[in-house]
């Protein structure tokens, strides 16, 4: 394997046209990469940041293998790899002068490469987080439902959305991936949250929803503020939104759950939701 067997481009047309195939072959194990993408191309190359996305893909023998982006300041998204594609992805990442400070991939992948940087630069990686990817079986109304009930979030919404969505970024230790105002709009575009509010119109927890891309969606974020969790609220938003989503026809369904929340993964497998791979986050830090 080469180095060159990757190639590079900051082309998002260019690189769907020449990857989108691929991607949509394992939507579900490619689902980031394909909402990104979809975000980026319909807001634009500062979707994410000031600085221009990078994408790039694996050839050989004429088929595209296995995919990359990166949307600065943000880590590296990467599609299963073998060990020696990692190797190489690592190399070609040298050789261009790219930026690296952090992965996030496959578990196996992630931690593939992450040796193969530490071989080529002598930096470290250290775990941010550990992720889950679900996918719904049979939907599972969880019991008791706590009084109240489900809407979809309207712009009369958007300053609260705002705010939850710094807040649940915060709570998860992540820097959010838009301006919570620019996230806020979007999700109202399209109907993209659906609000648990209590019986005097209170809400009290959201869960959101991807646009449908490759026959998918995903359910993201989910957040309760934190004095109203325990209560059920959570669950009941995550169970009317994919309701919702099954009533629409949509029959993928997909969500990423923190592994170091041993509640919100109990919750989701008894809503119906069944583990399709584990993902690792890293830190990438400079040698010494």
């Amino acid at each position: 394997m080469r180095p060159d067997d990757w190639y590079s481009t900051q082309d998002l047309n260019g690189f769907l046209s020449h990857a989108g195939g691929f991607l949509r072959s394992r939507p579900d194990l490619h689902t980031v990469a394909l909402t990104v993408t979809e975000t980026l191309r319909v807001n634009g190359p500062r979707a994410y940041g000031d600085e221009a996305p990078v994408f790039g893909a694996l050839e050989r023998d004429g088929q595209v293998r296995a995919a990359y982006f990166r949307t600065p300041p943000y880590r590296l998204n990467v599609t299963p790899l073998t060990p020696d594609e990692a190797d190489a992805l690592a190399a070609h990442l040298l050789a261009l002068g790219h930026a690296v400070p952090g992965v996030i991939a496959a578990q196996e992948t992630a931690e593939a490469f992450v040796a193969a940087w530490q071989r080529h630069t002598g930096a470290r990686g250290t775990v941010g987080q550990r992720q889950r990817l679900y996918r719904l079986g049979n939907l599972t109304v969880p019991q008791p439902v706590p009084a109240g009930r489900a809407r979809v979030a309207g712009p009369q919404d958007r300053e609260l959305l705002a705010q939850w969505y710094g807040e649940f970024t915060e709570a998860t230790g992540h820097a959010p991936a838009r301006d919570p105002g620019a996230w806020a709009d979007a999700r109202v575009s399209y109907g993209g949250v659906t609000l648990w509010e209590g019986e005097d119109g209170t809400p009290l927890a959201m869960a959101g929803v991807t646009p449908l891309i490759a026959g998918q969606v995903r359910i993201a974020p989910v957040y309760t503020p934190a004095e109203l969790r325990g209560r059920g609220y959570g669950g009941a938003a995550t169970a009317a939104v994919t309701r919702s989503v099954l009533t629409s026809g949509v029959r993928e369904v997909l969500l990423f759950t923190d592994l170091s929340n041993p509640t919100g993964n109990g919750l989701y497998q008894r809503i119906g939701y069944r583990a399709v791979a584990d993902f690792t986050a890293y830190d990438l830090h400079r040698a010494r």
